[in-house]
């Protein structure tokens, strides 16, 4: 358990539960009305093949009343729960999740069930965007692309100030086309973007040119520096990747800021000051974006969830209001 101090508040709202599903791991925490994040907690994430929805919701179930036995004070009016794959957002649908194993799962109606109260339910990668143009990096921009790159790429699409999901299809950077003739992905599709510039990515193309054993992509980053070839180009050809994707995207949407995080993220200058140089290039009368580092880590999921649990608790609230 981790003092919730150093996130920040949220500022005031209703007290909400938040749950950030991974494939790997749970992020949850209780949301005080003064905004303060109680009892951060990480814990594993059950894989039931047989019961897949069944099993994460029954753990957020167990989860609420632990949070709950450590604050008795707080009472809740809301929950937020966030999940990766393919969601419908207005249906409250896990339309798919391959690291879950679930299709067609009803997690909003489930989640009710297991907690007694109303849940908003959303995307991870959607909501860690939403906290970036609310509370982060993104604040000020009306147009963002908040990428997350680190064993696959995801992004997030604010237009016009607002969350953009096409139906819970919107947002897949990483499976956007890179090269035709490139290597089979994991989604079934053919030189996905993460075939070639996710973290993951980085590591396995470098470990299958030169041999070599690297834990990650930062191990690639530093060969390069020391002058490896095989490193350089595996490094240079993420980053080409990566600002070719960008610059479709920046004719198309033409946004204001392109906002980055994720493990690659922290490669830091030797990753934005090439990609803008690259990106510079490759534009011609386009908008220019800021490419700005994501300022809430790895707690931005949660925050974005938790927004959102108090957004859900305020349009209750303005129900009821005669």
């Amino acid at each position: 358990m981790t003092s919730a101090d150093a996130l920040g508040p949220l500022g005031s709202g209703a007290p909400v539960l938040a749950f950030d599903v991974g494939g790997t791991d749970t992020k949850s925490a209780l949301i005080g009305a003064d905004g303060r994040v109680l009892g951060l907690r990480r814990t594993p994430t059950p894989l039931d093949p047989a019961d897949p929805a069944g099993a994460v919701v029954a753990s957020i179930g167990a989860l609420a009343r632990r949070h709950l036995d450590e604050s008795p004070g707080l009472a809740p009016v809301a929950v937020g729960v966030s999940v990766p794959g393919l969601v419908d957002e207005v249906a409250g649908v896990g339309i798919f999740a391959s690291n879950l194993g679930w299709r067609d799962a009803p997690i909003r109606d489930l989640a009710e069930a297991a907690t007694g109260l109303p849940v908003a339910f959303g995307h991870d990668v959607r909501a860690a965007g939403d906290a970036e143009h609310r509370l982060g990096a993104a604040r000020g921009y009306g147009d963002v692309v908040v990428l997350a790159i680190g064993t696959g790429i995801a992004s997030s699409l604010i237009l016009d100030g607002h969350p953009y999901s096409g139906g819970g299809y919107a947002g897949e950077f990483g499976h956007s086309l890179a090269d035709p003739l490139g290597e089979p992905c994991a989604c079934g599709a053919i030189g996905c973007l993460e075939t070639i510039a996710s973290a993951g990515a980085i590591a396995r193309r470098y470990r299958r040119a030169s041999g070599n054993p690297v834990t990650g992509a930062k191990d690639v980053l530093d060969a390069a520096g020391a002058g490896d070839p095989i490193a350089r180009r595996v490094w240079n050809d993420a980053v080409e990747s990566l600002a070719r994707a960008l610059a479709r995207v920046v004719a198309n949407l033409a946004p204001e800021a392109i906002v980055i995080g994720g493990g690659l993220a922290q490669s830091g200058a030797s990753l934005f000051d090439p990609l803008a140089e690259r990106l510079d290039a490759l534009l011609s009368f386009h908008r220019r974006p800021a490419l700005v580092h994501a300022e809430l880590g790895d707690d931005a999921g949660l925050l974005g969830t938790a927004l959102a649990a108090r957004d859900l608790a305020a349009v209750r609230a303005a129900e009821v209001i005669p």
